[in-house]
């Protein structure tokens, strides 16, 4: 029950519960509410209890890890990992995703090329799911041709290879190969999930390319079955707004069933400044004042 658990106040009662049985120092049952906590990404608590915890298995120092990693606190991510390598604990498959997604918000390229290496000593050359990591670290770290040599030496690749290997490409301002690997996915029939709309979407607006990016967004949600997202309407605001398509930008927002975020409002502000459109600015702001 503790390990399954997502719902706070219910693990709380739990936890309740096991102090009232004098059962919560059991090293078991601290492991367990360990892992629930990080689960629910209460990490004080989480931590607490894991510096309290007899027993420190490497299943305990991934949950705090992959906790870490998914609230993108990836300092504290790779300081775990450095911690559970001192304290001399063997890591398995499920420990490296985690900890490459951390280096490559930290640009840790350095980490990734052990962590390669210790994926290539440890027989995980297979894995899927550790090749599209790596594929991710070597994108968003600049090394796209050490990303296009994991990609192709893959036995397997799904949609996420290729969206994967489309970031590091969209990151390096490679345009042409962001739309040669996206028209090979639809050629092939794969599934084009919304990180590989953002991308192409991302590429567009950077490349001012705004027929295109009208075409993929209309197709979105008929076509490839992905209902647009705050990123996606981002993407279009900040692609017209460079265009300097202000009523059509204003139009797309006011159209939207999102709740919006300021980094949308910011973009449509940011390019009515630039292109002197001073009525859309002026609806924009009497609207976010009558928000706050």
């Amino acid at each position: 029950m503790l390990s399954s658990t997502k719902s706070l106040q219910k693990l709380k009662q739990i936890h309740a519960r096991t102090i009232l049985l004098n059962i919560s120092s059991h090293s078991f049952v601290r492991t367990k509410l360990v892992s629930a906590y990080a689960s629910c990404s209460q990490m004080r608590e989480a931590h607490i209890l894991f510096f309290f915890t007899s027993r420190q298995p490497t299943s305990l120092y991934n949950s705090l890890i992959r906790a870490h990693s998914a609230l993108n606190q990836s300092s504290q991510s790779l300081a775990i990992f450095h911690h559970m390598i001192i304290a001399q604990k063997p890591f398995d498959i499920l420990i490296l995703p985690p900890v490459l997604k951390s280096c490559s918000h930290l640009s840790d390229l350095t980490l990734g090329r052990q962590l390669h290496g210790a994926f290539l000593v440890n027989g995980y050359s297979s894995d899927l799911a550790n090749n599209n990591s790596l594929i991710r670290m070597y994108g968003k770290c600049g090394e796209w041709e050490c990303a296009m040599k994991v990609f192709d030496e893959m036995p397997v690749r799904t949609y996420v290879s290729y969206s994967a290997l489309m970031v590091g490409y969209e990151k390096l301002g490679m345009t042409l190969e962001v739309f040669i690997l996206f028209d090979k996915m639809v050629e092939m029939g794969m599934e084009i999930d919304d990180v590989t709309l953002t991308t192409v979407l991302t590429t567009c607006s950077r490349e001012g390319m705004v027929e295109k990016g009208k075409d993929v967004f209309e197709k979105m949600e008929e076509r490839f079955g992905v209902k647009p997202k705050l990123e996606h309407y981002t993407c279009m605001v900040d692609m017209l707004g460079k265009a300097g398509l202000m009523e059509e930008a204003d139009e797309l927002v006011m159209g939207m069933e999102l709740e919006t975020d300021m980094v949308l409002w910011n973009a449509l502000l940011a390019a009515c400044r630039v292109h002197g459109k001073v009525e859309v600015a002026e609806r924009v702001e009497r609207r976010l004042v009558g928000r706050t």
